[in-house]
């Protein structure tokens, strides 16, 4: 009698299929009572999987061509300068354009290193509530959530670090230089972008796919989920599905 008080108190947790599931082995023996999922272990399952998205994918962008040597989140030409890089490679100045591309890659690879302090404190945050619907969500949930509790922190961490960033590996000069010769090509549009904003922009990004990235590798491959709670928990999101 008291396992099924305890889980009906549980009951907002769990979807119809697992609360069947719970009463029928509460009625029965249950020889390792501790193997019901909590709403703690929940919420931790969650951010230690967040946690694995942050050591095993972000912090690789913050090294050295991070960004760069990584054709999923390579920040390449704003579109609107897309002709720029055409232009200057036809007038036989590529590597001009690919110094271009090389310092904005490099700002993000700084500005990414202000972004764990403030997942953490995200992911700290996250209620019980939030974690329920994070687990039961789709392959991309645990993302989605970190996105919205962290852009605009993001936003703001990351802007002045890219502004300084694009100085300090002379990109301001390099872009100066290529929008100069760009501009003063006859018959051409002038252009003037703002690229903090554009690598700000891209940076975060690149971040969070690359968290989703590492979301879906535990949520479909049992063999990424490493530890005996990732286990426990990611188990009852495969039973909903």
């Amino acid at each position: 009698m008291k396992k099924i008080i305890f889980l009906l108190l549980w009951l907002p947790w769990l979807s119809s299929a697992q609360f069947k599931d719970l009463v029928q082995k509460a009625t029965q023996k249950v020889s390792h009572p501790k193997s019901v999922t909590s709403p703690v272990d929940v919420a931790g399952g969650l951010k230690e999987a967040l946690n694995r998205g942050i050591t095993n994918q972000v912090t690789k962008l913050t090294a050295l061509d991070g960004f760069y040597k990584n054709e999923t989140v390579k920040i390449l030409m704003p579109s609107e300068l897309q002709k720029v890089d055409n232009t200057l490679r036809q007038m036989g100045m590529g590597a001009l354009a690919d110094e271009g591309i090389k310092a904005l890659n490099r700002a993000a690879e700084d500005a990414v290193k202000e972004a764990t302090p403030i997942f953490v404190s995200s992911i700290q945050s996250m209620s019980f509530k939030d974690a329920k619907l994070i687990l039961l969500g789709n392959d991309t949930a645990a993302t989605t959530y970190l996105k919205s509790t962290t852009s605009a922190a993001l936003y703001s961490k990351f802007a002045p670090v890219v502004q300084k960033s694009i100085g300090k590996v002379g990109a301001d000069q390099i872009w100066a230089s290529l929008i100069k010769k760009y501009n003063g090509l006859p018959f051409v549009s002038k252009v003037n972008p703002d690229i903090t904003d554009y690598v700000t922009s891209k940076a975060m990004e690149g971040v969070f796919t690359m968290i989703a990235i590492e979301e879906k590798n535990i949520r479909g491959s049992s063999v990424a989920r490493t530890t005996d709670l990732l286990k426990k928990v990611f188990a009852l999101q495969d039973k909903k599905q």
